[in-house]
């Protein structure tokens, strides 16, 4: 058996880990490490600090997940069971580093993940919305215009926001001829995948472009960067985004709840409501797992139900 140290001394190793082996981005490994911080400060909290990887014991994992299990949110609310599950795989991940590095410690599989007997809910905007929503920004000034092509491109090709932020104009190539557009993207753990942009989207994009007059290489800017270096980048941040999208959201009348993921969550069950293959749907997604794809199945089963009931009840059958 190697030297070991204490547990919570491991996490700069598995950071490295996760950058290097699994690809995975900057975001990805910090919410990693938020999520562990939970745990590392359990273990504090119950004179544990210095549990080593081979000391650990299903136990001690089960006494964890009763303090998740009892933990309080930022609303004072016990934490959701998806929520714990977050923190629980966080741990997983970090077991299955062990494994990898043959340090001896409990087995990832030891830790169960907290029972959610709900289907995940997904929010997603109907047509009727989407079209309200859409319209929303006053596309006659040059941030009205930047605003619609944002909320046009979120719902042409189901980009997360911290894909859409990465965007940058040399990507798109539009040309004045241009109806159609396609791109690759650099996803979730570095995966690269196509996304597409409707004719409507590309529309929007060329007169938001056009409204530019500005060198700077992203997509995306900031009209009122404010006092800001003039060498700097204007790139809009991820929180810029869900703030605009909140914006119109609002203007709108919309369910406040909605998100640019919302958007996301739209785009896909438009197409499985179209009657796309879900394998499709998971490479327009990215989704490196069909499992996660098939939450939206949940969605389009229920239309095929109401559809079912409303004209296949057997209440005008005459036999």
């Amino acid at each position: 058996m190697k030297n070991q140290k204490p547990i919570i001394k491991y996490l700069p190793d598995f950071l490295d880990y996760l950058e290097i082996e699994k690809g995975l981005a900057a975001e990805s490994q910090k919410n990693y490490a938020r999520f562990l911080q939970k745990f590392f400060s359990w273990l504090k909290s119950v004179k544990l600090k210095g549990l080593k990887p081979s000391q650990l014991t299903a136990d001690h994992i089960w006494k964890y997940r009763l303090y998740l299990s009892r933990s309080l949110g930022p609303t004072d609310a016990p934490l959701k069971k998806s929520t714990q599950n977050y923190y629980l795989i966080a741990l997983r991940n970090l077991l299955a580093f062990f494994v990898e590095k043959d340090i001896d410690s409990l087995p990832p599989d030891k830790i169960k993940l907290a029972k959610d007997k709900g289907d995940k809910e997904i929010k997603f905007l109907k047509l009727d919305q989407l079209e309200r929503l859409l319209s929303a920004p006053d596309a006659s000034t040059p941030a009205g215009a930047r605003d619609r092509a944002i909320l046009e491109s979120l719902f042409s090709t189901g980009l997360r926001v911290a894909e859409l932020v990465r965007l940058n104009r040399d990507q798109l190539r539009i040309r004045p001829a241009t109806d159609f557009l396609e791109i690759s993207v650099v996803g979730k753990g570095s995966k690269i995948r196509t996304v597409y942009f409707s004719a409507r989207a590309v529309v929007w994009l060329k007169k938001y472009l056009d409204a530019r007059d500005d060198m700077d290489p992203a997509l995306f800017v900031n009209f009122n960067p404010g006092k800001k270096d003039a060498a700097s980048s204007r790139r809009l941040s991820i929180r810029s985004i869900e703030n605009i999208v909140k914006k119109y959201i609002v203007m709108a009348g919309l369910p406040t709840n909605s998100t640019p993921h919302t958007l996301r969550h739209s785009f896909a069950t438009d197409l499985l409501a179209q009657g796309v293959d879900l394998r499709l749907v998971q490479e327009f997604l990215g989704h490196s797992n069909i499992a996660t794809t098939q939450i939206y199945t949940h969605v389009t089963n229920k239309q095929l139900r109401d559809v079912h009931k409303k004209f296949h009840s057997g209440e005008n059958f005459k036999g």
